[in-house]
């Protein structure tokens, strides 16, 4: 009889404990935390002040003139930088040394030198000159902006699809060479 109430207690103990520990990681694997409410709506209107980068370098200054939607195209751009960024890292730290496509090459010189140039004319020509400027010289500049980070965005995505479809590929033959040494 005592082994079986030494069974429950341990049972649900058990229960308990790997409850609690799966109802954590329902939360971190979703992005929050218990007992903190803090609502961030995405589309509120961004604050520079509270603007943070976790990849690229740009300065505040030259942002100030740009729309909701493409400061929230940069933070997108900056997050998406992180995770390729990160996925480099892994693979340095697997011992594997990442190989430089020429389009890795050229995104980086768009993401770290052309971008940071382009919204800094940006900032000048619709800033600094903006009693000589007219409209359509302004609405031009909106639009060569955009479409640069049009560019740049698909650019990532398309690394970022290369990425997860050559771990997909490293995955499968990794499948097939564990399938094929069975006894």
């Amino acid at each position: 009889m005592s082994i079986l109430i030494g069974i429950g207690i341990v049972t649900t103990v058990t229960t308990f404990y790997l409850g609690k520990k799966g109802w954590q990681a329902f939360h971190k694997a979703v992005g929050i935390t218990p007992g903190v409410l803090v609502y961030q709506n995405d589309n509120a209107p961004l604050s520079l002040s509270k603007l943070s980068w976790q990849q690229l370098s740009l300065n505040k200054k030259h942002l100030k003139n740009l729309p909701e939607q493409q400061l929230h195209q940069l933070q997108r751009i900056d997050e998406k930088v992180n995770h390729y960024q990160a996925y480099q890292t892994a693979l340095q730290a697997q011992h594997k040394t990442p190989e430089v496509t020429e389009q890795q090459f050229v995104l980086n010189k768009m993401l770290h030198t052309r971008l940071p140039e382009m919204l800094a004319s940006h900032y000048h020509l619709t800033n600094i000159s903006a009693d000589n400027i007219s409209n359509d010289n302004e609405a031009e500049a909106n639009e060569l902006l955009q479409s640069v980070l049009n560019n740049i965005e698909q650019r990532l995505d398309k690394l970022l699809a290369q990425m997860d479809t050559q771990q997909l590929q490293e995955l499968r033959v990794m499948k097939n060479y564990i399938n094929s040494h069975d006894s």
